[in-house]
């Protein structure tokens, strides 16, 4: 989904109600795909520990009062059901927890196509492997066989320590060198190079 603009709005307005500093946009983007509670401490690095929690209170009353505008990216609907028709299992691992993904899935009327979810509330937050050993198990996959895609390094860092394989999407949350660095086996620029990639190579 197209969140990267609105989740930066949302840390940074939720700063503001809190008289915190309010971080910039590469700062709040960098913790995108981190669990609540950990992006709150790594944003917000030199802030008292006590305020984390009003931290996500704020920006969960911030989120929640948006999500309605978030959009799926051109040709996600149909690359997923494409890989679905063609019997790949579909997971997500996600920093969101579990009622912001479904509400999140729910709104875009994706959330029977995919096998298995995994939040950030239920297990270790990005980049532990957990969500991804977690989803493969579950799933009765051998993670050799698995690809995560992901458009943060906390993505593809996960991926790493997992043993999956990591793509890398280039119009989200992190720099292009940022990802880069954690080595994926492809970086799509848009949604029909991911999809034409993954029907090549899946």
């Amino acid at each position: 989904m197209d969140s990267t603009s609105t989740i930066v709005r949302c840390i940074q307005a939720a700063a503001k109600d809190l008289g915190l500093p309010v971080p910039t946009d590469l700062l709040a983007s960098h913790v995108i795909g981190l669990g609540l509670q950990e992006a709150m401490r790594v944003v917000m690095p030199d802030v008292d520990a006590k305020y984390h929690a009003r931290m996500v209170e704020r920006y969960r009353y911030h989120y929640l009062s948006r999500d309605h505008e978030l959009v799926l990216f051109d040709g996600v609907q149909e690359m997923l059901l494409d890989l679905s028709q063609n019997g790949y299992f579909l997971a997500v691992a996600t920093g969101k927890s579990r009622v912001g993904l479904n509400r999140a899935l729910n709104a875009v009327k994706l959330l029977s196509l995919f096998d298995a979810t995994r939040c950030a509330d239920e297990t270790f937050s990005k980049p532990h492997p957990a969500m991804l050993q977690e989803l493969t198990r579950e799933l009765g996959q051998d993670m050799r066989r698995t690809v995560m895609i992901g458009d943060t390094s906390h993505d593809l860092l996960m991926a790493n320590n997992a043993g999956a394989a990591g793509i890398a999407v280039e119009y989200g949350a992190h720099p292009v060198s940022q990802l880069q660095e954690c080595t994926p086996i492809y970086s799509a620029a848009n949604v029909a190079q991911l999809h034409q990639w993954l029907s090549e190579h899946a």
